[in-house]
């Protein structure tokens, strides 16, 4: 099928220091091509034929959903659903050529309606939680929806993961390109101004590398925080766990947390503690710790604050590394924060690709973003996105091979 929607400006990226505001100056040109964009995803089949299109089921309410592959000249191959711009399977080889499934996932859409674990989905309007589901925005108080105990857990009841974007193709001689954009309206869970977004998935043709880029502008003062919620296993058997993994995450400081898992305001040094990844360390090394902060997380499931050099742009956030695979996972990204979450909530009730049951930690989370509840903590870097300005973040998916 022909490409029926126009082809966008190019984009730049945002610093994403600590310190310095998310967002930029927004190009006018992007609001006008915007309006041409959004609207009821089609099928594509690329514009070199490249991309790979299926459907992939309908929705509840009979909407169409489709499959996107893109692949390379590396053996790697991703999946994407436009039914919450959703990452469905990544593939890449491991020390002796193998290719595996690096992620977790479902088979149809039908499961990602159903599902409550958030597998590979774009997380939006807010990624991660909400005290009460309230925050204050230029003197008014907003209420969410409360769908994790007494808080509001990414962006609602009805998530960006739950509904159905749009779908372009923006392939190019080195890389394949799918682009997904989504119109969240005025109000939609709570959250005031209409917001475009746009996500990008892209897999460079000469290495193992998928890029998302994130995207949005508003015509009301709201906050955002945008991430992608992928389960990594990089064994490529969701039946191991992954405690064997080794981490690294390049911050020396997290944001602890109450019982209901909101952070208290605090930004506490790893130093000492169970949460220093500062070296290369097992996650079932010290995950079953006497430590109150795992104890509240039954395990990990923390924000980790970046180290971000005055260079800003993308920087190394976080390396893993799977020893019988020899498979090596870096995140980069231009975000302040990190969420490492254990998949401590998996409890073999999920069963996704193949008839696979996921088991308690087969699955790990690195969930690039700004902090958790960061409307309601001054001290935290802001989530404010006003009319006239343009959210971007971008987060880069790494592998290579350690013999």
């Amino acid at each position: 099928m022909v490409n029926v929607y126009p082809r966008l400006l190019g984009r730049t990226v945002r610093s994403g220091m600590p310190r310095v505001p998310m967002i930029r100056p927004f190009a006018s040109a992007f609001a006008l091509i915007t309006t041409l964009i959004f609207g009821t995803a089609l099928p594509m089949s690329g514009a070199d034929g490249k991309i790979q299109v299926s459907d992939f089921g309908k929705t509840s309410e009979g909407v169409s959903v489709f499959k996107y592959v893109l692949t390379n000249s590396k053996g790697a191959e991703a999946a994407v659903t436009n039914y919450g711009a959703t990452l469905i399977a990544l593939k890449v080889p491991d020390r002796d050529g193998k290719i595996g499934d690096v992620v977790l996932g479902y088979d149809n859409v039908e499961s990602y309606e159903k599902g409550t674990s958030y597998f590979g989905g774009t997380i939006g309007r807010y990624g991660n939680r909400i005290a009460k589901g309230q925050f204050t925005l230029d003197g008014k108080m907003f209420q969410l929806p409360t769908n994790d105990g007494p808080n509001c857990l990414h962006g609602g009841k009805i998530g960006f993961n739950k509904r159905v974007w749009a779908g372009v193709d923006r392939s190019r001689a080195n890389a394949q390109v799918l682009e997904l954009s989504y119109t969240s309206e005025d109000g939609e869970e709570g959250f005031p101004g209409k917001l475009q977004v746009r996500v990008t998935y892209t897999l460079a043709q000469d290495k193992n590398e998928l890029r998302i880029d994130y995207e949005a502008t508003t015509d009301k003062d709201t906050v955002i925080n945008l991430t992608n919620h992928s389960y990594f296993n990089l064994t490529g058997t969701p039946s191991k766990d992954i405690l064997q993994h080794e981490l690294v995450l390049d911050a020396r400081q997290f944001t602890p947390v109450d019982a209901t898992l909101i952070p208290t305001g605090e930004l506490r040094a790893v130093a000492g503690t169970p949460f220093d990844f500062s070296k290369a360390t097992a996650i079932g090394a010290r995950i079953n710790q006497d430590d109150e902060q795992l104890k509240f997380g039954r395990g990990y499931d923390h924000n980790w604050v970046l180290e971000r050099t005055a260079k800003g742009g993308l920087q190394v956030a976080a390396e893993v590394f799977e020893p019988s695979s020899g498979r090596v996972l870096n995140v980069l990204t231009t975000e302040p924060g990190i969420q490492f979450y254990s998949g401590n909530f998996l409890d073999g009730t999920a069963v996704g690709k193949g008839g696979q049951t996921y088991g308690h930690r087969t699955g790990l989370c690195l969930e690039t973003q700004h902090f958790p509840d960061s409307p309601n903590h001054a001290n935290f870097p802001s989530t404010e996105l006003k009319p006239g300005q343009t959210y971007r973040t971008t987060t880069v998916l790494r592998f290579s091979i350690r013999k």
